[in-house]
């Protein structure tokens, strides 16, 4: 009678949590009990649970052999442990939660499981949201914060991969390096707040010319921004730095001091390579700054490009 007592006030303290009880008779692989909040939490009834085959057939299918796998050999082995997974609605939803799994062994021999099933839910969307959040600071990390394309930083990163990559496959690499002809004239005249929407309008405008995944478009300072092209030719850099100087030129942004014409505009200088160990990856930055600034000897709003027999190949007005 003491006996009976007991159970019974141990089975009441056990179905008023929120955790849910279970039990399998892992010989038969038959449920002994599911606790009555199984129902609230996933609406499957007590009796929809009779064998570890329901149990495993609610679980999402992208963590569904994986956590009967894990299950199967670390219960064969005594070993008690936790699942998470998404766990099945009777409406067709999913809830996350957690497993919590005790193994019961008889002479070396694995007898049954008793576990708890907890709704980690609410957990899960704070760690999701979390995630989100430091996804979208390491995002802006490596964006200007005034024109939102990347910054140095990544343009950095970018090329040390992109400089690897055309070692690996012997393709090559091109960077243009732009700058804003006259922009201190622009500044003092019209003022920083004007300065700042034209350096926007201006990174508009090369992304609208700028269009492959692989390419990089990076403000590295002021009114300088690169380039990066991948699997790009010589003849295709400049092309694309000539269509920028274009795009930029469309825009119509009255400039009268600038030296280069009544409107805003842009030098470029442009070089390509074909990275190899004997290079150093500065020597791309390096070539096509040279050219940046045979543009602007040159009368600005210009692209100059490096030409492998030393010569300069200049487009412009």
């Amino acid at each position: 009678m003491i006996d009976r007592e007991a159970e019974d006030i141990y089975k009441t303290l056990l179905e008023s949590t929120r955790a849910i009880p279970w039990k399998i008779n892992w010989e038969t692989k038959a449920f002994e009990y599911i606790g009555p909040q199984i129902e609230e939490l996933l609406g499957w009834s007590q009796d929809s649970w009779a064998s570890a085959q329901d149990w495993i057939d609610r679980i999402h299918e992208d963590e569904r052999q994986a956590s009967a796998l894990s299950c199967i050999e670390l219960s064969d082995k005594g070993v008690d442990h936790e699942i998470d997974y998404r766990a099945l609605t009777a409406d067709g939803n999913y809830v996350w939660v957690r497993d919590v799994i005790h193994v019961i062994r008889e002479n070396g021999m694995t007898k049954s499981l008793i576990g708890f099933i907890f709704d980690i839910s609410e957990r899960k969307a704070m760690e999701e949201a979390l995630h989100q959040a430091n996804k979208k600071l390491e995002q802006l990390s490596f964006q200007d914060g005034l024109t939102g394309v990347a910054n140095w930083r990544l343009y950095d990163q970018t090329l040390g991969r992109e400089w690897a990559h055309g070692m690996r496959n012997n393709s090559s690499l091109a960077l243009v390096v732009i700058d804003i002809d006259n922009f201190k004239e622009y500044n003092d005249q019209f003022g920083h707040l004007l300065g700042d929407e034209s350096l926007k309008k201006v990174a508009g405008a090369l992304q609208k010319v700028v269009t492959r995944s692989t390419d990089l478009i990076a403000r590295y300072g002021g009114e300088e921004f690169v380039l990066l092209l991948p699997d790009t030719g010589r003849d295709a850099a400049l092309d694309i730095a000539e269509r920028c100087r274009r795009e930029i030129l469309d825009l119509a942004i009255d400039h009268p001091a600038s030296s280069a014409g009544k409107v805003l505009t842009i030098s470029a200088g442009v070089c390509c390579m074909v990275p190899v160990a004997k290079l150093n990856r500065k020597s791309l930055f390096a070539t096509a700054d040279k050219m940046l600034y045979e543009a602007k000897l040159s009368g600005r709003n210009k692209v100059v490009c490096s030409w492998p027999q030393g010569m300069e190949k200049v487009k412009g007005r």
